[in-house]
């Protein structure tokens, strides 16, 4: 074998190369006994295993062998050392030389401190210091000592993938990218310094979508929403001291604005809060926005809840910002200014001027119209957006408020308690309602749907405008075993025959759009200008051919004939918005201008169909670039008459172009370049082919550039047009939503609900209602139940019943069916006759929040004081065992006065479940307004016996049925949670012991004695004999219960039964 491969080692242990003038300075003191730096090591296993075992501590095995452990200590304290905060290198008695490279990377650190940089160098992008160890560990690279700064870094090509991992991790990402090119640096004044860099990109969570080279990436949004939620506050405990209500008052008003950057809709608000921060908290849930914006100062209990809110369950990254420079009108003045410049940067043609001056002075309008917190809150929204790049998108006219009055504001607690949007195990959207109603086929109809169904309508007509447009669809596509009260239209009562091509077209035009990109994202990127050539023309085809296809619908713009076979006034709206014709004119012109197969291709020289009227600069460069190709060409001939040859042609290897080939006894002037040879031939580069060459590269590049500045103009030209592709794309989402529901009424076998008149009393009047999620999961095994409540009449149900008996899945089903039919929904019964409530208040399950200092009865009570401070006669109002987090007498006063409240002062519709059967008597005090209900279940007392435990099974019957359950089970539950048998046995005693001592208490019997009898004796009894006797006798009691509730004709009889019973339970006692 040759000898073993030599590598020098020195590069890792030898210091920094010094100047010559310093070659005199004494070295630096250097370890004891260390031989001479510079070595090599061969690379043998046998030398290694040798070496390791010479230079090995006798107490610590070295994980990594080398000849010289001092020196290898000093190069790993030197590679795993932290770095510093900046990427300065460490403090030095001598001065340190840096590289050109690390001269910019210190400038632009310095410039951007609180920025990830990745920077480009050649076909990497490298970290530097600190930002290569964040990058090493999120991204699982390695990094490593470079001159003077640790480093690490990643392909080029991966730049969308590591950007989003870095992202996702919290960090505020900027790419670095150089600003020339090699041919334009070789003929520019920076010729002998290095490449000049700026930053090119900046990205957040909530500006990833939007950004540069970031769209349509592997783990895209999707459809979750990213906003950006800009918070202010200001205290006003001296304005309401007057006002204590249910609550203690309110003591901030908080301002808001929320911007989906990506989708362009921007939302403002501005409330008075209390100390619980309930509406703030509500939206938050609602948004769920990707990135919070803090406007200092802010109080510690907004501060609390956004913080908590921006743990690790959300991931939301947070970043502050001072409003101290917003005062005396410095917030509207910043405002103001955006709109200003961005009419100043409008299109130059006078009919542009004009719309884009009439828009401007609507903005301005609708600015000077709100509240002072949120334009305060919109000013620091600008400034933060500015360092993006995307501030423009707040002057694109999609203000809205996040309170409409004809939508319903949902609490935080209702849609979590409901799980509306997710469930609550693990926080996914398996197993909530948003997921039983998604049959979306586009991304952008799924976003709208989860707004639809957090946000139900309140207007009677918009919701029945939904309604009418669900029953076309769903008749359009064909009749269903399970489809009830379908084709009722409310305003027209002609039939008319639907023909399926409507079901037919909307069915291929959202499947179309389900397989395209994200177009409400890409117009919003084309807005944005961070569009690629491709995404514009995918986008835009997509609208195009969407528009073209929905025009086959016959539906036409101001079309006021009846020639068209639609009956729903929306629709028609929709589709004839979809298909706007000039919406379709604009994108069939726009895609005229580019030449589709370049722009897949990349090819930035050729995409642009430039004419003099339009780009041209463009035909220009175009000029230039064909010149210098002809002058190359042109420079063939003269060799051909130099060397004699006629055939002479160019010829190319390896990608380098223009090269002349001879074989090797021609003889070439000294000036001719060689560039390569084989064996008999040698390829040239002549000195005019290399000037001609170089020239050609410089031609271009500038055609290069003249193409994307043309580019960038065609975008901003789109901006002007941005407003009705916007309303064209909300139209396609709002088709697919109602496509959606329609597919879910015929699936499911929903029905259509009924609303009544806004003037007549408030009811609900559901048969045979169903849960929609737990339908679906058990099929036809659910059992449904009726729900009759009307403001006249009955309109508060006390539930009680056994534990899971299904108290709580029916009062939820009640409150899911009116909700699905305000989002315009049918809905799972049978029949449902509504009136349009304004507010859904739910108070359900125990939860804490450590975080914020509340405890699990603080929690419960804040909830109920929401509601009842909330809520009014056209509410929905769901209790659920209210003041179980207390002892049982306070809770049991607690709910009874919080339901009488709410029955005498507020008169909502009430579903009220409780344990507590005494909370039933207030049916005495209201009668006629108040029933009593329990979840019926079946009591088997045979085989006692066999059961210690307990005295009976139970088989829930899940059907609510009139009257008051006096018992809940509890030992069945601690049965199926596997308590050990000997805490049930002694729970079962225990309880028998209280039941007593409150029987005696009426009967005059001293309840000391009972308790200071003995437990174990107790036990031990019912465990033995006694066990069998009790058994029969609680078997005879309940059999005597049973019988009477089925003899309700004959009272005679039940009388008697009841007697029985009672001498039967007085025996017992006695025992």
């Amino acid at each position: 074998m040759g000898k073993q491969k030599q590598q020098v080692l020195s590069r890792f242990f030898a210091p920094k190369p010094k100047t010559p003038s310093s070659t005199t300075d004494p070295p630096p003191p250097p370890p004891s006994s260390s031989p001479k730096i510079t070595t090599t090591v061969n690379f043998s296993p046998s030398k290694r295993r040798l070496i390791s075992q010479l230079t090995a501590s006798p107490n610590k095995q070295p994980k990594l062998s080398s000849p010289i452990p001092s020196l290898h200590q000093r190069f790993l304290q030197k590679l795993l050392e932290p770095s510093n905060p900046t990427p300065q290198p460490p403090s030095s008695s001598k001065p340190v030389k840096f590289t050109p490279l690390e001269h910019q990377v210190v400038e632009l650190k310095a410039k951007y401190p609180d920025v990830l940089l990745m920077i480009e160098v050649g076909y990497k992008y490298r970290f530097f210091g600190e930002d290569a160890e964040n990058a090493a560990r999120v991204l699982g690279i390695y990094a490593h000592m470079d001159h003077n700064f640790l480093t690490a870094s990643i392909p080029t090509f991966r730049l969308n993938v590591h950007v989003r991992r870095l992202v996702s991790a919290g960090y505020k990402v900027g790419v670095v990218k150089q600003t020339e090119t090699a041919a334009i640096k070789s003929h520019g004044l920076n010729r002998a310094g290095p490449f000049c860099r700026g930053l090119s990109g900046l990205y957040t969570k909530a500006t990833l979508e939007a950004a540069h080279d970031m769209g349509g990436g592997e783990d895209g949004g999707g459809t979750v929403n990213n906003y950006l939620l800009c918070v202010v506050e200001k205290s006003i405990l001296g304005e309401k001291k007057f006002n204590c209500g249910v609550e203690g008052g309110f003591d901030v008003r908080i301002g808001i604005v929320g911007v989906e950057i990506s989708t362009g809709d921007v939302v403002y608000g501005e409330f008075d809060d209390n100390f619980l921060r309930s509406e703030l908290e509500a939206v938050v849930v609602s948004l769920s926005p990707a990135e919070l914006l803090l406007g200092d100062p802010l109080s510690k209990q907004t501060e609390k809840l956004l913080l908590a809110f921006a743990g690790p369950s959300s991931n939301a990254r947070v970043e502050r910002a001072s409003r101290d420079c917003f005062t005396n009108g410095g917030a509207f003045a910043e405002v103001m200014t955006l709109y200003e410049n961005t009419h100043a940067d409008s299109p130059d043609s006078m009919q542009n001027n004009e719309l884009a001056e009439l828009g401007s002075q609507q903005m301005v309008v609708k600015v000077m119209n709100l509240p002072e917190l949120a334009v305060e809150a919109l000013a620091l929204t600008i400034r933060h957006l500015k360092g993006f790049g995307f501030e423009r998108i707040l002057c694109s006219g999609a203000l809205r408020p996040f309170v409409s009055n004809t939508e319903m504001t949902l609490s935080a607690n209702t849609l979590q308690q409901l799980e509306v949007l997710q469930n609550n195990s693990d926080g996914s959207a398996s197993g909530s309602l948003l997921q039983v109603m998604n049959h979306t086929l586009t991304i952008f109809g799924s976003r709208l749907l989860k707004h639809w169904v957090s946000h139900p309508l309140c207007d009677q007509t918009l919701i029945a405008a939904r309604l009418n447009a669900v029953s076309e669809i769903a008749e359009s596509m064909g009749t269903c075993n399970g489809m009830k009260n379908l084709g009722r239209f409310e305003e027209d009562s002609d039939v008319a025959i639907v023909q399926p091509e409507l079901a037919h077209i909307l069915s291929l035009v959202l499947t179309s759009l389900g397989r395209a990109p994200d177009i409400q994202r890409g117009i919003t990127r084309i807005f944005h200008r961070t569009a690629t050539p491709s995404e514009f023309i995918a986008i835009i085809q997509a609208i195009l051919s969407a528009g073209k296809r929905l025009q086959q619908l016959n539906i036409g713009e101001g079309d006021n004939n009846n020639n068209n076979k639609l009956r729903s006034d929306l629709l028609k709206k929709l589709i004839s918005t979809a298909s706007s014709t000039s919406v379709i004119g604009n994108a069939a012109k726009m895609l005229s201008s580019l030449n589709e197969d370049s722009a897949y291709q990349g090819d930035w020289t050729n995409m642009i169909i430039a004419t003099e009227e339009q780009f041209p600069e463009v035909i220009t460069a175009r000029k230039a670039f064909q010149m210098a190709v002809e002058h190359l060409d042109s420079l063939i001939d003269l060799y051909r008459k130099r060397l004699g040859m006629r055939k002479l042609e160019y010829m190319s290897v390896s990608g380098v172009t223009h090269l002349i080939e001879l074989s090797t006894d021609v003889k070439v002037p000294l000036n001719w370049v060689k560039v390569n040879s084989t064996k008999k031939t040698i390829r040239y580069h002549p000195p005019e082919v290399v000037t001609a060459l170089d020239e050609l590269s410089l031609a271009k590049e500038k055609l290069t550039v003249a193409c994307r500045a043309a580019w960038d103009s065609f975008l901003r030209d789109f901006s002007k047009h941005y407003a009705e592709f916007q309303a064209s794309v909300q139209a396609l989402a709002s088709l697919d939503c109602l496509h959606s529901l329609a597919i879910l009424s015929r699936n499911k076998g929903y029905v259509r609900p009924v609303f009544v008149d806004d003037h007549e009393p408030v009811q609900m009047q559901i048969c045979s209602g169903r849960h929609p999620v737990l339908e679906s999961i058990l099929q036809n095994n659910f059992v449904p139940n009726d729900t009759s409540m009307h403001a006249d009449r009955e309109y508060c149900q006390i539930v009680t019943g056994p534990n899971m008996g299904g108290k709580s899945c029916y009062v939820r089903q009640a409150s899911l069916i009116a909700l699905m039919a305000q989002v315009g929904s049918f809905v799972p019964a049978s029949s449902a006759k509504l009136h349009v409530l304004d507010g859904i208040y739910t108070r359900m399950g125990a939860s804490d929040s450590i975080q914020q200092g509340r405890s699990t009865f603080l929690e419960e009570l804040s909830e109920t004081s929401h509601i009842l401070h909330r809520c009014t006669g056209r509410s929905l109002v769901i209790l659920d065992e209210l003041g179980r987090g207390t002892s049982t007498h306070d809770g049991m006063a607690i709910a009874y006065a919080t339901l009488h409240y709410l029955l005498k002062q507020k008169k909502s519709l009430v579903l009220f479940v409780t344990h507590y059967p005494k909370i039933a008597s207030l049916e005495t005090e209201f009668p006629g307004s108040v029933a009593a209900y329990h979840m019926s279940h079946l009591t088997s007392h045979d085989d006692v016996s066999k059961n210690s435990n307990d005295h009976e099974d139970i088989t829930y019957l899940y059907k609510l049925v009139p009257g008051v359950s006096e018992r809940s089970f509890g030992f069945k539950v601690a049965q199926l949670a596997q308590l050990p048998s000997h805490c049930i046995s002694r729970a079962i005693v225990m309880a028998s012991k209280l039941e007593a001592l409150v029987n005696s208490r009426i009967h005059g019997r001293s309840g000391k004695e009972l308790l200071d009898e003995p437990v174990i004796h107790q036990e031990q009894e019912l465990h033995h004999c006694p066990h069998q006797e009790f058994g029969r006798a609680y078997k005879e009691f309940y059999s005597n219960l049973k019988a009477t509730i089925l003899d309700d004709d004959d009272h005679a009889k039940s009388f008697q039964l009841l007697e029985n019973a009672r001498s039967i339970a007085k025996t017992l006692v006695s025992r």
